[in-house]
């Protein structure tokens, strides 16, 4: 992939850039087909799509559908703009709250958020359990789910409260994942998912 030139001196010159001009800059840049572009606390990731990946993400999906409908609004991939200094996730699975609407530029708040759902990537796996931890339990998001094909194992973190959860459970592939206590009440069954 190539950068022009323009666009890395624009980039570097400017200290106050607002999170969409810098997703404005990343739209003319050519981001290769299958690869996932997430803005974490300012720096850019991008991080291909594997197998795994997706299939954790179809299984679970298939759940929350199953659970909730399929008008419910779960999305995958889809920019959410969080708490902090330049975070524009776009979370694996989310499901918003019923009855929320989009924002004039066609996107969510991060308060209509109630569960959200990140695999584990090797080269991402830090900001699953750091920056986009901390930045989801600043937005009072519900329930946080991440499932990490690399140990077979998830952890749930609820009960937000300011930059961390006040819960944590730890759940090994194989054992249900029971999501309670919050706005979104489900058993996500993990026997079926895939490792690396």
């Amino acid at each position: 992939m190539t950068v022009e030139l323009t666009d890395r001196i624009e980039m570097a010159e400017s200290d106050e850039i607002t999170l969409d001009e810098l997703y404005e800059r990343l739209e003319r840049m050519p981001v290769p087909e299958g690869y996932k572009v997430e803005i974490v606390e300012g720096s850019v990731h991008m991080t291909p799509q594997r197998w795994t990946h997706w299939e954790i993400i179809r299984k679970v999906l298939r759940q929350l559908e199953d659970q909730f409908g399929l008008d419910a609004k779960i999305g995958s991939d889809v920019r959410i703009d969080f708490p902090g200094h330049l975070n524009g996730f776009a979370p694996d699975l989310v499901k918003i709250a019923d009855g929320a609407e989009p924002d004039s530029h066609g996107r969510f708040s991060a308060e209509d958020v109630e569960l959200i759902v990140e695999v584990v990537s090797r080269a991402t796996a830090a900001n699953d359990y750091g920056p986009k931890l901390e930045a989801y339990a600043a937005a009072g998001v519900p329930a946080y789910l991440v499932v990490d094909p690399y140990t077979a194992r998830c952890r749930l973190y609820t009960h937000p409260k300011g930059g961390g959860y006040g819960s944590e459970l730890a759940v090994d592939f194989g054992e249900p994942v029971k999501i309670t206590e919050t706005s979104v009440e489900i058993t996500i069954a993990t026997d079926g998912l895939p490792r690396d």
